[in-house]
């Protein structure tokens, strides 16, 4: 069989990867500029987050619907802070820049497990997935974050026990998405064992491997698979003074937004997300390639196995912990099955010359055909440049209307009202306002269990509510405040845990806002991703102008209502 070293020949072939990694990087470039878009949500709270810091504020982690922080992506949103309003612009330019480096990332490392040809197949099945140049164009971290564990991977595979540069690439990645601390702590034993085999009954293979790790070179590689770890904890405790805030925060949050799985579903979510990022045809072909590669050269697999696990791994602890299981957990499992589909391919060149070699590469041939024809078949191409073109246009559609000057004028009267979370980090780093000073109608939602001590049915809600003056808004339609100082029998105020003056609504209201501007989707597009988009959460009339607002903005996707009543 073919090895890796063989992949080397100079040839007309070996100027492939870089012809496609040429074309890739034109493809992204022209695509960024054709279609400008802007980052995603948690981005935008990066970049506000990193804003505040740079003003000398502490940043506000607990807002309504606030994403769960990422270090990395914090202090890399510093690093863009001076650009002032472009540093948007930037985080989309870098997140594709991030596909780039992905795509040579999968090629390295399905070149040196196998060899060329399973390297580009993988690549180009990797960056032929829109929904990854998708999470790209909205500035998404998690692609930064699978180009940094698949590089981590290369460097590995290169060299046995590499070191410092893997762990520093794992680390990196650990500040960006918490996923990475089982890999870093991973590597790190792997780095603590010093190789030798202890092959004698289990307990002394137990005793002489923990002697072998607890020397101060393997505590040394111990510590430091706990630094991305460390460096999570350490902001969580600066900012808000607890550590765990991070887990205890994202897990309420995802219980509230239905995004927790009891544990006899994970493995069915699993299989579904997984087939539901690769595509049904190429997620089958990394299960039977997965197997194909086990059976034929199970020594090249151990790296994309490896991970592969890991990946598998750490998203059944996260579900069994409580946290949000999402699609976008399993990326880099998702992204290593398509080395196997790559495998089954053309891991035909692997193979000797004869009739194996022969019967398989007509059937890859075949199965390349299909792999083909149904992604040409669910590709639409219209649908695809009207998403692109709305992300791009909507913004600058809000940046438009949001800078009219009698909008500015009518922020004086009170804080500006978005139908929920969605528009809140846009509108706040359009105005550069605070966390008060943009507020979502959706957190006056009342309360789902009224006999609460708290008064607030959600966590998330009550902790909000800290940033809404009670007199600025907070009124039902009789004139009553919606939410009242729970008091002890002695006639002071309850506090919560965190120090908090607990508060209850009133019997019966219905929430309301009296004041400030109220910003709303008009277009179809608009409201169906901006407007009433939770319906389990979000409510109707939040999408209509508040009773006594006037208009007094429109444009194509937006427009702006406001009052100034006492």
């Amino acid at each position: 069989m073919e090895g890796p070293e063989d992949t080397h020949r100079s040839g007309p072939s070996s100027r492939l990867p870089w012809i496609a990694f040429g074309l890739l990087c034109a493809g992204l470039l022209t695509l960024f500029l054709v279609y400008p878009t802007y980052p995603n949500y948690d981005s935008y709270y990066s970049l506000l987050w990193a804003r505040e810091i740079w003003d000398g504020q502490k940043p506000v982690f607990d807002a309504f619907r606030a994403p769960t922080e990422h270090p990395l992506a914090i202090l890399f949103s510093m690093f863009l802070t001076p650009f002032g309003q472009g540093a948007d612009r930037v985080v989309v330019f870098c997140a594709m820049a991030s596909v780039a480096a992905l795509g040579a990332g999968m090629y390295q490392l399905a070149k040196l497990a196998f060899n060329r040809w399973v390297g580009l197949v993988a690549g180009v099945l990797l960056v032929a997935n829109w929904d990854l140049i998708l999470l790209a164009v909205r500035g998404y971290l998690d692609v930064t974050y699978m180009a940094l564990v698949l590089w981590a991977a290369v460097l590995e595979t290169r060299r046995r026990r590499r070191g410092w540069p893997t762990m520093l690439l794992l680390t990196l990645a650990g500040t960006l998405r918490p996923e990475a601390w089982v890999l870093c702590g991973l590597y790190g034993l792997w780095m603590a064992w010093d190789g030798a085999h202890v092959l004698r009954d289990g307990r002394i293979a137990l005793r002489e491997g923990l002697s072998r790790v607890l020397t101060r070179r393997g505590i040394t590689w111990l510590a430091l698979g706990c630094v991305a770890t460390g460096l999570w904890l350490a902001t969580d405790t600066v900012v808000t003074g607890n550590p765990l805030f991070s887990q205890t925060y994202t897990s309420g949050l995802a219980e509230e937004l239905g995004r927790t799985q009891s544990p006899l579903a994970i493995p069915f979510t699993t299989i579904s997300f997984l087939r539901g990022i690769d595509g049904l045809p190429l997620f089958v072909a990394g299960l039977v390639g997965l197997l194909t590669t086990l059976w034929i050269v199970p020594y090249r697999a151990t790296m994309p196995l490896v991970l592969f696990v890991a990946g598998i791994g750490t998203f059944f602890l996260l579900g069994f912990g409580g946290f949000s299981v999402i699609d976008r957990y399993l990326l880099v499992p998702a992204a290593l099955l398509l080395i196997f589909a790559a495998v089954l391919l053309v891991g035909w060149t692997l193979m000797p010359e004869g009739r194996v070699r022969t019967w398989w590469a007509r059937a890859s041939l075949l199965g390349g055909i299909g792999v083909v024809v149904v992604g040409a078949v669910n590709l639409q191409p219209n649908s695809l440049a009207n998403d692109l073109k709305f992300r791009g246009d909507a913004h600058k559609d809000l940046v438009r209307v949001l800078d009219e000057p009698q909008v500015r004028a009518a922020l004086k009267c009170g804080p500006l009202w978005t139908p929920n979370h969605k528009l809140v980090p846009d509108s706040r780093w359009i105005l550069d306002a605070g966390n008060a000073e943009v507020l979502p109608r959706s957190m006056l939602k009342p309360a789902l269990f009224d006999t609460d001590v708290t008064g607030y049915g959600s966590p998330d809600r009550r902790v909000a509510r800290k940033a809404v003056p009670d007199a600025e808004g907070l009124r039902g339609p009789d004139g009553r405040l919606l939410y009242v100082t729970v008091k002890g029998p002695n006639g002071t105020p309850k506090r919560d845990s965190r120090g908090d003056v607990l508060k209850t609504t009133v019997p019966n209201p219905t929430p309301t806002v009296t004041r400030g501007v109220a910003l709303l989707p008009t277009s179809r597009l608009a409201l169906v991703r901006q407007g009433y988009v939770f319906v389990g959460d979000d409510r109707a009339f939040d999408v209509i102008p508040p009773a006594g607002f006037r208009r007094i903005a429109t444009s194509t996707h937006y427009a702006v209502y406001a009052s100034c009543r006492p």
